[in-house]
């Protein structure tokens, strides 16, 4: 089938970005990995400032503490983005901060031995903290079977490099979002197996839950999923501990009850999952993924969320 002139442009588009991810990678894998850390901070610490994902940062900032001055929320804005370019230029070389055992902590590692000796399976959740991809590294570097959503990005040839570049740290049990992705997380636990998802995004029509005071939509498939199967959930977190070093924690479980309303406890544990996000992100502010819509549309459209 012969491709329209807007295909052909959205190829020729998409296959320069690889191109340009395939650069931004041979550039990085050359230099120490502290260097190219920094070199992220110091590009989305100039540059994050004048993009409107500032405006969206600025804007969730203001809903999670609105108490904080304006000095206070400029200082958590800078934080944030030199967070947010650390992560972006780390993720390129990842599978050598990795393999670098002085580099990644582990908080509650028995935890993780237990669920492979057989304690599982567990369905993992976490948010964007920190580097938040070393969380299924640490999982799978641990023994355990496990399938990990993630989401594809818009640009196949990018996300083939994505993908290449999680399995050079071992992560290659994958199962995409939606439907088919829902199905292949049921065969797993059905199988003995745990699974992970990231819980702290919104969900267009999911369960309406209070995050920082404030309605949200979340996604309700963790407590769907242990609630069905009986199953844990297993909070983890990433936490920066200077430069590309980091610390991982494996938190307490969180067991949900099963009162026979389905409808009610599924909310009752996004609550739970909600809160425990809340936690963290008010434990280490700078480190969570600030620039993404956590809550209603209407919000953004106004001149500040205040």
């Amino acid at each position: 089938m012969t491709e329209s002139p807007v295909q052909m442009r959205q190829d020729t588009l998409w296959r320069f970005e690889a191109w340009a991810y395939d650069f931004a990678e041979f550039l990085a894998r050359l230099f120490p990995i502290d260097a190219v850390s920094d070199f992220g901070a110091w590009v989305f610490r100039a540059l994050g400032p004048l993009t409107s994902p500032n405006r969206v940062a600025e804007t969730n900032l203001r809903i999670a503490f609105p108490q904080a001055s304006d000095a206070e929320i400029a200082g958590l804005l800078a934080a944030q983005w030199d967070q947010l370019g650390r992560w972006a230029t780390e993720f390129l070389i990842l599978d050598k901060i990795i393999a670098d055992p002085s580099r990644v902590e582990v908080v509650g590692a028995e935890r993780l031995a237990a669920i492979r000796d057989g304690a599982g399976p567990v369905v993992f959740i976490s948010g964007h903290f920190s580097s938040f991809e070393i969380m299924p590294a640490v999982i799978i570097h641990a023994g355990i079977t496990c399938q990990i959503t993630y989401r594809a990005t818009n640009n196949p040839y990018v996300d083939q490099r994505i993908r290449r570049s999680r399995f050079r740290y071992g992560v290659r049990l994958f199962a995409p979002k939606g439907t088919e992705g829902a199905r292949n997380l049921m065969r797993a636990l059905s199988k003995g197996e745990s699974v992970a998802l990231m819980n702290d995004q919104k969900f267009n029509g999911g369960v309406a839950a209070p995050l920082f005071g404030v309605i949200c939509h979340t996604a309700p498939g963790p407590s769907t999923f242990a609630l069905r199967y009986g199953a844990p959930l297993q909070p983890m977190s990433v936490q920066r501990m200077g430069k590309a070093r980091f610390r991982v924690v494996v938190h307490d479980q969180i067991r949900l009850v099963d009162t026979g309303d389905r409808d009610a406890d599924i909310a009752a544990g996004v609550g739970r999952i909600n809160a425990f996000v809340e936690e963290r992100v008010r434990e280490r502010p700078s480190e969570w993924f600030w620039v993404h819509k956590r809550w209603p549309s209407e919000i953004y459209k106004k001149p500040k969320a205040r």
